[in-house]
């Protein structure tokens, strides 16, 4: 049964940065890829991240890139969603998951407000 809990949302100013974490169970976590997501407020879920399984590839939408950075710990099955120089429009809920989906947390919300 996959597990996924994100962590480390929060309230913060424009041109702030957080961290966010995803700790995961139930599968081999470093056989696959992992993924972030995001909800904007009244949209659908968006892809904004990935890396590969042994984390030496990693990719970007567009809006995030060169602000964003995602990385795992295959030791700690866990995945990291640096996010540097935050912008309102990355108001949303943020997930996590592996290519399959087969279930998804509950997400963290972050707020960028101005």
């Amino acid at each position: 049964q996959v597990h996924l809990v994100e962590s480390g949302g929060g309230l913060v100013e424009p041109g702030g940065s957080l961290r966010l974490s995803c700790t995961t169970s139930g599968y081999r976590f470093g056989d696959y890829p992992m993924r972030w997501y995001r909800r904007p407020p009244g949209k659908e879920r968006e892809l904004v991240a990935s890396i590969n399984a042994q984390g030496s590839i990693t990719d970007y939408a567009p809006s995030v890139k060169s602000r964003f950075t995602v990385s795992r710990d295959n030791a700690k099955n866990t995945a990291y969603l640096q996010m540097d120089n935050l912008k309102p429009d990355d108001t949303a809920v943020y997930y996590c998951n592996e290519p399959r989906r087969q279930f998804w947390g509950r997400g963290t919300q972050v707020t960028v407000s101005s």
